[in-house]
């Protein structure tokens, strides 16, 4: 029960990141957004170290996520 509560937890914060990273590059705040990412990139490698998520998955979120923040500077 112990571990399933640590891989929760680890998870729920993974992903409360990544929608906080979301809605602050939907409110255009993109400086924000990009303090917050190696935030997000350490959660997502630990999950993905862990076993909690698979590897693939973390590389996937990362990669889109940097997408995400880099799209909107280039149209401004």
């Amino acid at each position: 029960m112990t571990r399933r509560k640590r891989n929760i937890q680890r998870k729920k914060k993974m992903r409360n990141l990544i929608k906080e990273v979301r809605s602050l590059v939907g409110k255009k705040k993109i400086e924000q957004a990009k303090k917050l990412l190696p935030q997000v990139y350490k959660a997502l490698d630990k999950t993905a170290k862990v076993g909690i998520i698979k590897k693939n998955f973390a590389s996937r979120k990362k990669s889109r996520l940097t997408k995400l923040i880099a799209k909107p500077v280039k149209s401004q």
